[in-house]
């Protein structure tokens, strides 16, 4: 019998590695005052946006707005599931920088 998987990659934490791509569960919050990441609920990320949420426009101003937080370009994001959803997954192709919040909590 095989070992037993997480029933997703990232298990009980909002983030985990898949050899060079950092996967993230994100709680987004549209239509906010300002462009911010919050802190971990759960397994998933807060971050607010000021886009509202049109289209998956608020999702595609999420990518863009973390990209440089994460030293990538916003083609090196993709939205894995979430676009037009407050719950998504992302996973950034090899970051070359980490936000704080990232170094405050344990890998998945």
């Amino acid at each position: 019998m095989p070992p037993k998987r997480p029933r997703n990659l990232t298990g009980d934490s909002f983030f985990a590695w898949d050899g060079d791509v950092l996967v993230v569960n994100i709680l987004g919050k549209p239509s906010a005052v300002k462009d911010a990441i919050g802190k971990p609920k759960g397994t998933q990320l807060k971050v607010s946006v000021t886009a509202a949420p049109q289209n998956g426009r608020a999702t595609d101003h999420m990518v863009r707005f973390l990209a440089p937080l994460f030293g990538v370009s916003a083609s090196a994001i993709e939205v894995v599931f979430g676009q037009e959803n407050v719950n998504k997954q992302l996973r950034i192709k090899a970051p070359t920088k980490l936000p704080a919040v990232f170094s405050d909590s344990p890998a998945g």
